[in-house]
């Protein structure tokens, strides 16, 4: 996830909305997506999502209610949140925002397959779903 794609869309205009929990983005190509802050916060683009290869993948919890306490711009091909659960290591690129506005349903549907596949409930904390989930050594000391 290295920036912009050639010819990719790139945002026109980020609007932060606190009270609905939502990334408003309008991009060059006319499209335009409020994509939830749970749905960022879930498919965060980070280690301590992703893990550090395949299979490592962390299942979110507890990621309903978090809310944005910054949005901080990374050059000019993407931005970092730092969400008021303290996470703030995931790297929004344009690319991966406007892929997170086009497939929101697709996304969520998947999330709820793996909430369901771990037998626990969106809203369980953090640690509920993790277990038996291996880090390879550990887990990332800066989260």
């Amino acid at each position: 996830m290295a920036g912009l794609k050639a010819g990719s869309p790139t945002p026109q205009a980020l609007t932060v909305h606190g009270k609905s929990r939502v990334l408003e983005v309008v991009f060059s190509d006319g499209a335009a997506f409020r994509i939830p802050f749970e749905l960022m916060r879930v498919y965060s683009p980070s280690a301590e999502v992703r893990g550090h290869g395949p299979g490592q993948e962390v299942l979110q919890t507890g990621k309903r209610d978090v809310t944005l306490d910054g949005l901080e711009p990374i050059g000019n091909y993407a931005v970092k949140p730092v969400f008021s659960d303290g996470h703030d290591t995931g790297i929004f690129t344009w690319d991966y925002l406007y892929e997170l506005g086009q497939q929101q349903d697709v996304l969520w549907a998947q999330y709820e397959s793996r909430l369901a596949e771990a037998g626990v409930d969106r809203d369980a904390p953090m640690g509920t779903a993790a277990k038996g989930h291996s880090h390879g050594g550990g887990a990332c000391s800066s989260h």
